[in-house]
């Protein structure tokens, strides 16, 4: 079978496949076709770094250049790579450069690192990423990567963002950063629609019963507590392909990453109800004093905190658990208080929130799933 290179795909995704032609995506896909081109004959290019709003087909182009390549490659979401990361890092405690050790296992295994969404908001992960990323690029690793951000603002504005710096520094010097910018959000073109959002009316029935119904096709239903993990969660009911759970079972609760992960392992489809409206006024935070992350005790000195709203701890959780679901392609079914485009209008986390609104809204599409 003939392997198509990332620009015959782009070709061919524009000629036959309904895409709409984008000069800001054929500039990234040159980029990505050099990179391919050079990797095929050996050498060693820098890498690809594609940043830009949301929708504007950066994962395709990612997926297309991956899927292409005949040397070996990894490609994750970065939230799961840096799970993987840390994971491993505890096993290597005690271990002389860890990160160093970690960077030549990778190379042992792959040539190409392929990161989708990297955006870095947790200092544990902003501290070790300048020595990760040094080590990888001295390995020989190369790395492709979709971000909303350039490379000089991500972290902006995090604490002790100086230690994050060289992680800039690494990019920069490695990748060619490439913006994808242009003024259409591919999510939005017409296409097949299929209903996953359900607006709650007042004094009318649910609309879950029903999709429940439909979904489990007369799998057998269990109302007991589901075991996730080292983890026991409270929910609506789980059958063998269908988990239904509240908003605040799943995002008011301590669960992280890890859980959302293991949940879109057994799960095909997620129903989840009573989601409220998410949007709040921020709220002044107290002075933080000192900060406890990883293994690494940090001085924060008299910082102020980010002013949050009372929702954005589980807002956090639900764009985790979105990005979960579209990186998985496991179908996320809603029922809210509130039309989605009114679902988190004023918050901290309103420049994040814009990514899951994208998905959210091609989640309402056939083709997603």
């Amino acid at each position: 079978m003939h392997i198509r290179t990332p620009l015959e795909a782009y070709h061919l995704a524009v000629e036959q496949q309904g895409f709409v032609s984008d000069a800001a995506q054929q500039h990234a896909v040159e980029h990505l076709q050099r990179c391919y081109e050079a990797l095929h004959r050996g050498d060693l290019p820098q890498g690809v770094y594609l940043w830009g709003p949301v929708g504007r087909g950066k994962t395709w182009l990612m997926d297309s250049f991956h899927a292409a390549l005949q040397v070996p490659a990894r490609r994750q979401h970065f939230h799961h790579f840096m799970g993987w990361v840390h994971r491993r890092l505890f096993e290597l405690t005690g271990t002389a450069e860890p990160l160093q050790v970690l960077a030549r296992e990778l190379a042992a295994e792959i040539r190409v690192l392929c990161f989708d969404e990297l955006f870095v908001s947790d200092i544990g992960d902003a501290m070790l990423l300048g020595r990760l990323f040094r080590s990888l690029f001295d390995e020989g690793v190369v790395l492709v990567a979709t971000s909303n951000q350039p490379p000089e603002q991500l972290y902006a504005g995090g604490h002790n963002r100086e230690r994050f710096l060289p992680a800039i520094d690494a990019l920069l010097q490695h990748m060619q950063v490439v913006a994808v910018d242009g003024s259409q959000d591919h999510r939005q073109h017409p296409g097949q629609r299929r209903q996953r959002y359900w607006l709650r009316q007042a004094g009318q029935p649910s609309a879950l019963p029903g999709l429940l119904e439909a979904l489990r096709r007369a799998e057998p239903v269990s109302h007991q507590p589901l075991q996730v993990g080292h983890r026991q969660i409270e929910v609506h009911s789980h059958s063998e392909g269908v988990l239904h759970c509240s908003f605040a079972q799943l995002c008011e609760q301590p669960l992280a990453t890890g859980e959302f992960i293991l949940l879109c392992d057994r799960f095909k489809a997620i129903v989840l109800g009573d989601v409220p409206a998410l949007s709040a006024q921020q709220r002044p935070a107290r002075i933080a004093r000192g900060t406890e992350d990883a293994a690494e005790r940090v001085v924060a000195g008299d910082r102020q905190l980010p002013a949050l709203s009372i929702h954005d701890n589980a807002v956090r959780r639900f764009i985790a658990l979105v990005d979960e679901c579209y990186d998985r392609r496991v179908p996320l079914y809603l029922e809210a208080a509130v039309p989605l485009d009114e679902l988190y209008t004023e918050g901290y986390l309103a420049f994040a929130f814009r990514r899951t609104l994208s998905r959210l809204q091609e989640m309402q599409l056939e083709r997603f799933g």
